[in-house]
């Protein structure tokens, strides 16, 4: 059996233009590369793709590799070769090779933060490495397949995260839209485009789930969750509940507790 077929490496690396990996063959893992910053290729088939910062390629086994760093450039990027058995066959594509370019800062340092660990953990092999590699892998995988499902604009992506990071605190439309660089009318336009719910909604649509939760599953009081999720009037929760569950908190929490 191939060595490779088993095997997991991963690195963190910055080099020059006369940085070039060649492998007519390519290997019996697979490679998936994140690139940090700089630029990079990656030829296939006599094309060539150029690799910037926030893009994730994934190499499958067996396909030819051609890559290195652009011609006066560096090419800072975090990879990881990793067999098949690492992850769940349905976060595979069946494509030979896969690009997403991830534009949301805050995705792009969730993968590299993922990375992180998979080379913490690989270089410190301790007690459950490799299930811990595996859950990072996978982290990694299950966003390139959500981005490649969903087409979703990347400001509004950072829009949805900023409410779920601030969900306890009052939202502010005219900082959101500083934030993505847009004016407030045109994001609050492109937001519901996008979601289907205006920025509101979806703040509130976010708290009353995880109050339902909350009120399910902890011996929280109505009154204690309303706070827990940012609500500042109790009357405010109870109708914003009415409205998404169709019963108010009390009922609910009878009803499942």
């Amino acid at each position: 059996m191939n060595s490779e077929e088993n095997t997991f490496l991963a690195g963190h690396f910055k080099e020059t233009d006369s940085y070039v990996t060649i492998r007519p063959q390519g290997r019996s893992d697979w490679l998936l590369c994140f690139t940090l910053d700089g630029e990079g290729y990656f030829k296939h088939a006599g094309n060539e793709r150029r690799c910037r910062a926030g893009d994730l390629t994934l190499l499958a086994p067996g396909t030819p590799q051609h890559y290195g760093t652009r011609k006066n450039h560096s090419w800072h990027f975090v990879w990881a070769h990793f067999p098949s058995i690492l992850t769940e066959t349905n976060l595979l594509p069946k494509e030979e090779q896969l690009f997403v370019t991830i534009e949301s800062e805050s995705l792009r340092e969730r993968i590299y933060q993922a990375f992180a660990r998979i080379l913490q953990d690989s270089r410190e092999r301790g007690e459950y490495w490799f299930e811990l590699i595996l859950s990072s892998l996978r982290e990694i995988l299950l966003i390139m397949a959500q981005k490649t499902s969903r087409k979703i604009d990347p400001r509004i992506e950072e829009v949805l995260y900023l409410l779920s990071q601030q969900m306890r605190e009052p939202v502010r439309i005219e900082e959101l839209a500083q934030h993505v660089g847009l004016s407030p009318s045109r994001l609050a336009h492109l937001f519901k485009a996008s979601t289907g719910y205006s920025i509101i909604d979806s703040l509130n649509r976010m708290r009353i789930r995880q109050a339902a939760l909350l009120l399910e599953h902890t011996q929280r009081s109505a009154s204690e969750v309303c706070y827990d999720v940012g609500f500042q009037n109790y009357n405010h929760f109870t109708n914003q509940f009415r409205k998404w569950h169709g019963t108010n908190p009390r009922t609910f929490m009878k009803e499942r507790r």
